[in-house]
């Protein structure tokens, strides 16, 4: 996990969280954006949301040498959050307007023959509702996912 602490302060790095704030704790990648960004001491890493991974992530992801994908998931074997090292896969389980971050790398490898350092940080979320705001249970994960990447990226003194 130090190796992941220290991409938090990379100029080179991208941090991009994926979901939908909108639908209960489908929106932990977007809420692990809101905890770094509220952090007093500014990271280097450069923050990105987005709903779903599209074809023109390919060039965004070819701009940085290491990208940290966050992403909530329903995997009952993810007890609160796990890492992965994600490889580019033309997996063809993409739709006109969805791709799996293995696509992603891939395109980026095809078409800007440059694929970054990845890595996948998947929160574990129970509830995707249309209603705002994480579950008691998903904001736990997601505290737990903040405090073992970094120590001061953990819960933030501005919050209860």
């Amino acid at each position: 996990m130090n190796r992941l602490g220290e991409l938090l302060d990379s100029p080179d790095t991208l941090i991009y969280g994926i979901g939908n704030a909108g639908r209960e704790d489908d929106g932990l990648g977007w809420a692990f954006i809101d905890r770094l960004e509220e952090w007093p001491d500014k990271l280097g890493a450069c923050l990105r949301r987005t709903y779903q991974l599209n074809l023109e992530d390919a060039d965004l992801i070819s701009r940085y040498a290491q990208v940290l994908f966050v992403d909530a998931t329903k995997d009952p074997a993810v007890e609160s959050f796990a890492v992965s090292r994600p490889e580019p896969v033309l997996d063809f389980s993409f739709t006109s307007h969805a791709m799996s971050v293995p696509t992603i790398l891939a395109t980026a490898q095809q078409c800007f023959e440059r694929v970054p350092d990845a890595y996948l940080l998947a929160i574990r979320g129970y509830q995707w509702e249309l209603r705002q705001g994480l579950t008691g249970a998903a904001e736990r994960n997601l505290d737990k996912a903040l405090s073992v990447l970094s120590p001061r990226t953990a819960r933030s003194p501005r919050r209860d």
